[in-house]
């Protein structure tokens, strides 16, 4: 199996943005541990702070599962939201903190409704939830 994990905007900033809300590590920091954690599944992650190169990673992307992590595109994107409802590849949302507990302009997503799950409030957990989901 061979999942896809893609974070959007500010997420590079892992481990160094709003340490309170996504914590101190980074995401290369995880990302070793996740992969050790599912050593049979071929984890690949990519990050871009451009709609446009997510939309294209998504697109392109010879995948059995795509774990998407949209950033401040998950409330404004639905270009986004397109490009999961077109495919046939499985997208699975995943957030950091508990987005519903945010901010009110954090509440709704255009993602959910087209993506197979949610994970959300888990911290960098959240990652490791949504690639079970697939196993």
């Amino acid at each position: 199996m061979k999942l896809l994990i893609i974070n959007g905007p500010n997420l590079n900033l892992l481990g160094q943005r709003d340490t309170q809300i996504y914590g101190t590590q980074s995401f290369e920091s995880y990302f070793l541990e996740l992969k050790s954690k599912f050593p049979t599944i071929e984890l690949l992650s990519f990050q871009s702070n451009s709609e446009g190169e997510i939309i294209d990673t998504m697109q392109q992307a010879a995948v059995d599962g795509i774990v998407l992590n949209a950033g401040g595109y998950t409330h404004t994107s639905v270009a986004i939201r397109d490009c999961i409802d077109v495919l046939k590849t499985p997208v699975v949302e995943v957030h950091i903190s508990n987005i519903a507990g945010r901010e009110s302009f954090r509440h709704e997503s255009l993602l959910t409704p087209v993506c197979v799950g949610c994970v959300m409030g888990f911290g960098l957990k959240s990652y490791e939830i949504a690639v079970q989901s697939f196993l």
